[in-house]
């Protein structure tokens, strides 16, 4: 097996974790889960939240993206075959939390 780069390997899993936020599936199991919690919490409050996250991950720390990855990103294994990225999905809730938390510190600021 040939050497990768870490910052390769990096790169492949955001991209990867980016689009999958976006998937109808995810959207689907963070909101079922998330309504066990909150359960005023709507479909389209989960899907607001989790693709506010997309056009703002460039803008975030380093460290924040890393929280953030930290927070989804179970296991990552590389094969020959390619990429394998096990995600946290019972996670995706305080992702959403975290998200919201924010658009409504905004809201009140402004």
């Amino acid at each position: 097996m040939r050497r990768v780069p870490a910052g390769e390997i990096e790169a492949a899993v955001i991209d990867q974790v980016r689009a999958l936020i976006r998937t109808p599936e995810i959207v689907l199991r963070t909101w079922r889960a998330a309504r066990l919690e909150d359960t005023a919490l709507g479909e389209s409050d989960v899907v607001e939240a989790l693709q506010c996250l997309d056009p703002v991950w460039e803008d975030l720390f380093p460290a924040e993206q890393a929280h953030i990855l930290q927070l989804l990103v179970e296991r990552v294994d590389v094969s020959l075959e390619g990429i394998d990225i096990r995600l946290r999905t019972n996670r995706f809730t305080s992702l959403v939390a975290d998200l919201r938390g924010r658009d409504l510190e905004r809201m009140a600021v402004a």
